[in-house]
């Protein structure tokens, strides 16, 4: 991105009503790095102006403090080694003699301690996104530039406790110095005159780079759920049909060893509860007998299902995605063959497919980075872990032949309602949710806490389990009070969870804890919001719209029959009540 086009960017959202701020806090003039924040900022986020105010100039400490009175807009922190000491900056620099690192040592450790306490606070109230320095330190110490200076390494000692603490025990969310070196390298970032004369030491791709990494922090993409790998010159080095078991390969001794790179990527996916399956032209027998083998990386229960014959691969990942129950646009396909790629792109509309770029040890690792990104998570939770399991166990889809009413009877499910207790895992429901959605907005964290801070609002989460799976928590409704009715504009359910009538209980408990005659919901339809839509025609008896109104007597009429044991916990009233 030039500066030009992050103009037009910004300049593009500055008519727009709604206002979106942000603090940019540090001790430089930001002068373009503002301009390239608003704008990926933009790019990442629908609608809404960007609003970016700049902190107290030479002085982070007091801005941090400024935002934590206020702590009504996400912060940004752009870290330089200036921030902790001035000497350290050329701005600062008047005396750089040997007895003067003692007390830069010193304290740069209590600028630490001060910035530690501050944006652990901070982190607590609102979205924080820091970088540390990316400016080289000045040529400052005793030793030549090509040696290493003890005391520059107790400053990158200092500064990598003071991240790795703030990384531990607070919600900072911090760049990656290692990715930020790939797109912007060290040498190629500071304008020396520009610091010297207007305060603003980077130069502008680097400013751009440093934006956009920062940008992901705040607004990060949702990550991806499921991907489908193949096996042949692709899991492992060869053809199993051909070579036998014994003679795929995925090792140093057979110079195949990037293969179990791959391997272990799916294997961490896979522990993230990251979908993997398998789709390959292939005998079932000889796919299996090749997943027994004792030194394969990835875990074989992680990968399911397994899809191994000779059809069409397009129609092996279809039978894949129902068993998933997720849509194609939340799965990549990789395979090591155009033409296999190009029929499943032809097949499956919406999925991304990805060349394992056989032969080619470098750009495979490329590879492994770039699905590293699209399914990354930052936290992993109990529902993550449950996911493949409850799929393996075949908790996720009622068996067609059995009677409804007989099977939920049978199934000894117990309801969990978790009134106003928001964490990670709702926000999370509600952005990758698609099907049952009740109007497919996305929130940020910001707004996300914005809400859960409005008095007249309320949050109800659903965790689900029976004698097949514990699923976890799989439904989340949000909304607010207005002209004395609970307006629901927010509504996920997990579609691992379909089929339970859990919905028809989510309902059943709004109606009883609100105490009211009329639920509203701002229900918008989508692509694929069809199960939402379909509840809301069932219960009402007619198409919905924005508003749509379901009585309390038309739910108790329409509503089938409910088996599970429900316990409401609201932390409001402290009652814990079986229902």
């Amino acid at each position: 991105m030039t500066l030009v086009e992050a103009l037009r960017i910004v300049n593009r959202r500055a008519s727009d009503s709604a206002r979106r701020g942000l603090s940019l806090a540090c001790g430089f003039t930001p002068l373009h790095l503002k301009t390239f924040l608003a704008a990926h900022l933009a790019e990442r986020t629908s609608s809404g102006r960007i609003d970016v105010e700049v902190g107290l100039f030479g002085d982070l400490p007091g801005t941090l403090e400024l935002s934590l009175r206020n702590p009504t807009h996400e912060v940004v922190v752009p870290l330089e080694w200036s921030d902790l000491d001035a000497r350290l900056g050329l701005r600062g620099a008047h005396d750089w003699r040997a007895g003067r690192l003692t007390d830069i040592l010193s304290s740069v450790r209590m600028r630490l301690g001060q910035l530690t306490a501050l944006l652990t606070e901070l982190s607590r109230l609102t979205t924080v996104a820091l970088s540390l320095p990316t400016l080289p330190l000045p040529p400052m110490f005793k030793s030549p530039r090509g040696a290493a200076d003890p005391a520059s390494l107790e400053l990158h000692r200092q500064l990598a406790e003071f991240a790795a603490g703030l990384a531990q025990s607070s919600a900072v969310r911090i760049v990656d110095p290692q990715h930020l070196e790939t797109l912007s390298p060290l040498g190629t970032r500071y304008d020396v005159a520009s610091d010297l004369r207007t305060g603003f030491p980077y130069r502008l791709p680097h400013a751009c780079a440093l934006a956009g990494e920062l940008a992901g922090l705040l607004r990060p993409a949702a990550p991806l759920k499921g991907l489908i790998t193949d096996l042949d010159n692709t899991l492992w080095s060869g053809i199993v049909g051909e070579e036998g078991v014994d003679g795929i390969s995925w090792d140093l001794d057979h110079k195949t060893q990037i293969h179990a790179v791959y391997q272990s990527l799916l294997g961490s996916l896979s522990e993230l509860g990251v979908l993997v399956g398998v789709a390959s032209k292939n005998d079932l027998v000889v796919v299996q007998q090749s997943l027994k083998r004792t030194d394969l990386v990835v875990p074989p229960a992680g990968l399911f299902p397994i899809e191994a014959n000779w059809g069409a691969k397009s129609e092996s990942i279809r039978r894949i995605l129902q068993t998933w129950n997720i849509g194609a646009e939340s799965v990549v396909f990789i395979d090591d063959s155009p033409n296999e790629l190009a029929e499943v792109a032809a097949g499956v509309p919406g999925i991304r497919c990805l060349q394992f770029p056989t032969g080619n040890d470098a750009a495979i690792l490329q590879l492994v980075g770039e699905l590293r990104d699209l399914f990354g998570k930052t936290t992993v939770s109990l529902e993550d872990q449950l996911r493949v399991s409850s799929l393996r166990d075949g908790g996720a889809v009622l068996p067609t032949t059995a009677d409804p009413d007989e099977f939920l009877r049978q199934a000894d499910a117990d309801i969990k309602l978790e009134w106003n207790t928001p964490d990670a895992r709702c926000l999370e429901l509600i952005n990758k949710t698609n099907q049952f959605n009740l109007n497919g907005r996305r929130l940020d964290e910001a707004e996300w806490r914005q809400r859960m801070s409005e008095p007249e609002g309320f949050l109800l989460a659903v965790n689900y389990t029976d004698r097949y799976a514990p699923l976890g928590k799989i439904s989340v409704l949000a909304g607010r009070w207005r002209d004395g009715l609970p307006w629901i504009d927010v509504w996920v359910l997990s579609c691992r969870a379909f089929s339970r009538r859990i919905e028809h209980h989510v309902l059943k408990a709004c109606f009883e804890r609100f105490g009211v005659d009329q639920l509203v919901f701002d229900f918008q339809p989508t692509e694929r919001n069809g199960p939402v839509r379909n509840l809301l025609i069932e219960l009402t008896g007619s198409e919905p719209h924005s508003p749509t109104t379901l009585t309390r007597l038309a739910f108790d009429s329409r509503c089938p029959s409910l088996f599970a044991k429900v316990l409401s916990d609201d932390p409001q009233t402290g009652n814990r009540i079986a229902a």
